[in-house]
């Protein structure tokens, strides 16, 4: 059985549940998640990226939603009394699920679990009362709930083996139209629906100002879908703006780019793993923002920032999240590619923290051994 709750969850879920499936032909996978899940061969009874969202407050407006699946994702325990349940992110939700596994007695792994090491270490320690195997991602996730007595393998990030692009830097400008000399600007508003709403009009302003300042840069705006791609189209529309816009090549872009603008969250990870200097961006509903801060006791919103310990990268966070910031660093980084080199030295010791790769198999072996499916 398999919870996976938002975009990111889904895509890390899928990979899993592929190699699972090379280990253990006859596996049978079913519950919450979306395209790529169902793709991968899973019978998807819940997708519940419709109601996705970022803040506190956007997330209680769902709440009757949230509280309808677990019910049902609990009652499948009981029904089909799976061998493993893979927990996949989705942290509010998926504690519950352990907490439920724990009660029927089915053992669970979670992959990308509760950030008890950022806030709410108590978090860790119920996980290790439930008796969930952990499959820590970050090497402070592994150390924080290691000290809670739970289970404990440190699989590293996926995102090392999955990152990756076989076009050469050259052939991605040349494809984008982008001369060698010009400066490549890669714009990445996210995939929900909020974050474009929140981020994109700016970013865009932002794109138009530094256009204006400086002949030889060049922007590209990457769509995670269709349906981005519309909300993206409508925006630029509104803007009198016509920067180029192309769906499912956010890598190469990020590979392409001197550096990109993008939203806080998986973007930002994936950057990283390409070396690639970024200017952190996220806006939020003032109330959420104001309990977001009662709770996380952190300095930074980006994890390249978390993992490395200090601001390797500028991030613009609600009433700092302005045109005229954008505009101001983003031509500081034009002005001073110097700027640039550092940051990308940092974000090399940023990916060793990662792991070497090899973190899906890991996963996916730890999930067939809970389990005892071979």
């Amino acid at each position: 059985m398999v919870s996976a709750g938002e975009v990111s969850g889904d895509m890390h879920a899928a990979e899993v549940v592929k190699k699972i499936s090379d280990i253990v032909p006859d596996s049978e996978f079913f519950g919450m998640g979306s395209t790529r899940l169902r793709e991968a061969g899973a019978e998807i009874i819940i997708d519940p990226t419709e109601v996705s969202t970022i803040g506190y407050m956007e997330a209680v407006k769902n709440l009757k939603t949230h509280l309808k699946n677990l019910k049902t994702m609990k009652n499948l325990i009981k029904e089909r009394k799976p061998d493993v349940v893979f927990l996949v992110d989705y942290s509010f939700f998926n504690m519950r699920m352990a907490k439920a596994c724990s009660k029927f007695g089915v053992p669970a792994v979670d992959y990308f679990p509760p950030t008890a090491w950022i806030y709410r270490k108590k978090r860790a320690d119920k996980m290790a009362a439930y008796g969930t195997e952990i499959a820590a991602v970050f090497p402070m996730e592994r150390d924080v709930y290691e000290k809670a007595g739970a289970e404990v393998t440190f699989v590293g990030h996926p995102l090392i083996d999955m990152v990756k692009v076989d076009e050469s830097r050259k052939e991605i400008r040349a494809e984008l139209s982008c001369a060698e000399d010009e400066f490549l600007i890669g714009i990445l508003p996210g995939s929900r629906k909020s974050e474009i709403d929140r981020l994109l009009c700016k970013m865009i302003k932002s794109a138009e100002k530094l256009k204006k300042t400086y002949d030889r840069v060049n922007f590209v705006i990457a769509a995670a879908d269709r349906a981005a791609e519309e909300m993206i189209e409508k925006y630029q529309m509104e803007a009198g703006s016509n920067i180029k816009t192309v769906k499912d090549y956010s890598y190469q872009i990020m590979k392409g780019a001197d550096f990109i603008i993008t939203a806080s969250g998986t973007a930002t990870v994936e950057a990283a793993v390409l070396n690639t200097p970024m200017i952190i961006c996220y806006q939020t509903g003032k109330t959420s923002y104001w309990l977001g801060k009662k709770v996380f006791k952190i300095d930074h919103i980006g994890m390249p920032n978390i993992i490395a310990g200090y601001e390797l990268l500028p991030e613009f966070v609600q009433e700092d999240f302005t045109v005229n910031n954008i505009y101001s660093k983003a031509a500081e980084f034009i002005e001073s590619p110097d700027k640039l080199d550092k940051i990308c030295d940092g974000l090399k010791k940023v990916r060793k923290k990662l792991g070497g790769g090899g973190a899906v198999e890991r996963t996916a072996e730890l999930v067939v051994k809970k389990g005892g499916l071979k």
